[in-house]
């Protein structure tokens, strides 16, 4: 301890300096981490995909020491897993993993409308992910569309402006977008949702919060369901 300033003393911070370059270390890891979380999110690497050290280390232009710090950070959050003499795997979801996806969407996703307030609601971001989806639906672009569908569920979230329940609904919907890749026919299975996104966000826009949030649970339950037949299918046809 060093100097003395009104009767208390002032740490050492030699050893908290000499710190300074782990945490550089793992403010690359996060970010390495955030870049694979997005292309999860986006499609890009679809469950069971083996993700190779080597080819991901080099195309990020990072250390593998700091790669392999950005799986555990991923496989903390359940989007990842380690094979053992196998190497590092985008996890496949079950049934149980699905179930729990949706029970926290219902609570968080539900609760944020809920929450809302009085009217009028800065919907941006709402607005954005349904026109981009729309737009992403014209063109063919399915997996757009999918991906369009998740940032229209965080915006969302986010109208309860609460950085811990942002953070909480990347991850899920994360998760979530591992369980998409059930689905056989993607466009049968999110053309629907369009319509409803759209719905959600015109009643948000009237100030209905409550007619939203309603709206909001009914969708959830149905897709939901919609994905456990579609993982109870595969499973029989195995």
């Amino acid at each position: 301890m060093t100097g003395n300033a009104g009767g208390r003393t002032s740490p050492d911070l030699s050893e908290l300096a000499a710190d300074s370059a782990l945490l550089a270390r793992s403010g690359t890891a996060e970010r390495v981490a955030a870049i694979l979380r997005d292309r999860i999110t986006e499609g890009y690497f679809p469950p069971g995909s083996r993700l190779s050290e080597e080819s991901i280390s080099g195309a990020l232009a990072v250390s593998r020491n700091t790669l392999r710090e950005a799986f555990r950070l991923l496989s903390h959050e359940r989007l990842l897993e380690h094979r053992l003499n196998k190497g590092v795997f985008v996890r496949v979801l079950a049934v149980d993993d699905l179930v729990d996806i949706y029970r926290v969407r219902l609570l968080v996703e539900c609760a944020a409308l809920r929450t809302l307030g009085e009217p009028p609601y800065d919907l941006t971001a709402v607005e954005a992910a349904v026109s981009t989806g729309e737009k992403a639906a014209l063109a063919g672009d399915w997996p757009g569309c999918s991906t369009a569908n998740i940032r229209f569920h965080q915006a969302l979230a986010g109208l309860a402006n609460s950085p811990r329940t942002d953070e909480l609904m990347r991850n899920v919907l994360a998760e979530l977008r591992l369980a998409f890749h059930v689905m056989a026919d993607p466009r049968r299975f999110h053309e629907p949702y369009l319509t409803r996104n759209r719905e959600i966000a015109d009643r948000l826009a009237d100030g209905d919060a409550v007619g939203a949030e309603r709206m909001l649970a009914f969708y959830l339950e149905d897709s939901r369901r919609q994905l456990a037949e579609a993982y109870a299918e595969r499973l029989t046809a195995r």
